[in-house]
């Protein structure tokens, strides 16, 4: 149980930091466009570049440590980032991503060696606290930072959270990992499965980033307004929450996961496809139908578990899914961006989206097949 609360209260940290970054964009006094978008692209490619690192640093430090060092990057890098000199600003967010980056590749691990009869279930929890953390602090971190007269308060105040989160860990950094099975005798590098693992949660990556970064301004451009807009982003985040939670366990259940990872993923292409045919008619349908859709992401955490070995294999397959497919969604958003910018509409990234949800489809039916990579292994 201990260790159960200690899972969710990390993953509560997990997004918080990026998104109540963005909800005080606007309001950062002395930091130039430049560095504003910067700042948007910075937690994405921390988490493709430092993600990449998780598995060397499980490997030195073990799991069970090397997320306790997560935390503890994260817990300084919120502090740091809130006393405000804008280099200051961007050395503390990119510390506090990289730790939400190691976490994120050890969490899985850590659900699959402690929880290996109800990975969906934690799975499923804890990708839901996750959400609805990223959630609050988009909705709660502006009120604070204007009740406390500063920004500063605002950014900051995510470090308790943080540190709530490493005191609760401190009595695991002691944890031994299992270590049975020891190393995946075949690379990743060679196993499709592995390579449709991580296209998935590129995919998936871009879809999620799109919808952070863009939904309002889709709405907007539809005749809302931009509180408006912003009640419709939040409305398909919270919606996601109970869906994230069963999402895992139906993956879990199932032989095979292609056929969930399609239907979802057709939930996301109608609520885009609604946005270009139909952006105000059908406008909180299409929140719904985005929110529910982004549960590929659950859906993809836990197929780093059923797809391998071992907690190490695990371990392996989150670090290289995580730190490729954070890559390749790095630059969808920026894309679209200008995409929207050249046409002056909508309809041709929309009608981008729509290819790489056929993508996605097919790298769902690829790492959905019932392959266990590393069952022969040696120590």
């Amino acid at each position: 149980m201990l260790m159960l609360v200690a899972v969710l209260l990390v993953a509560a940290n997990l997004r918080g930091a990026i998104t109540s970054l963005g909800a005080l964009l606007d309001s950062l006094d002395g930091l130039s466009a430049g560095t504003r978008s910067f700042l948007t692209s910075l937690p994405v490619l921390c988490f493709a570049v430092v993600g990449a690192t998780g598995m060397s640093l499980a490997r030195r430090f073990g799991v069970h440590r090397g997320v306790g060092i997560a935390l503890g990057l994260l817990t300084v890098g919120l502090l740091v980032r809130a006393i405000g000199a804008p280099w200051l600003l961007l050395l503390g967010t990119f510390v506090a991503c990289a730790g939400i980056a190691f976490a994120n590749v050890l969490l899985p691990a850590v659900v699959k060696e402690h929880f290996p009869t109800r990975v969906g279930a934690v799975t499923g929890a804890y990708s839901a606290v996750l959400s609805l953390g990223s959630a609050i602090a988009a909705g709660v971190t502006v009120p604070i930072a204007h009740a406390a007269g500063s920004w500063r308060v605002g950014l900051g105040v995510w470090a308790v959270l943080a540190l709530l989160a490493l005191l609760a860990w401190l009595p695991h950094l002691r944890d031994r990992d299992l270590r049975r099975g020891g190393h995946i005798r075949v690379s990743l590098w060679r196993e499709p499965v592995a390579w449709a693992v991580t296209i998935l949660f590129g995919t998936q990556s871009l879809f999620a980033y799109v919808v952070m970064s863009w939904l309002p301004s889709m709405y907007a451009d539809a005749g809302f307004s931009h509180a408006t807009a912003g009640l419709l982003l939040a409305v398909s985040i919270l919606v996601g929450v109970p869906v994230f939670f069963l999402a895992p366990t139906l993956a879990i259940r199932a032989r095979t996961q292609g056929h969930l990872v399609a239907g979802l993923t057709a939930m996301l292409a109608a609520g885009f496809t609604g946005l270009w045919i139909a952006p105000v008619s059908g406008a909180w349908l299409w929140a719904v139908l985005l929110g529910v859709g982004g549960a590929v992401f659950p859906v993809t955490l836990t197929l780093f578990s059923i797809r391998t070995a071992t907690t190490a294999g695990t371990t392996a397959l989150s670090s290289m899914a995580q730190s490729i497919g954070y890559l390749l969604a790095a630059g969808g958003p920026f894309v679209l961006g200008l995409l929207r910018e050249a046409t002056g509409s909508w309809s041709v990234p929309i009608a981008l989206l729509l290819g790489v949800a056929v993508v996605q489809i097919c790298a769902g039916y690829v790492a959905g097949r019932p392959i266990l990579i590393g069952a022969r292994e040696e120590d």
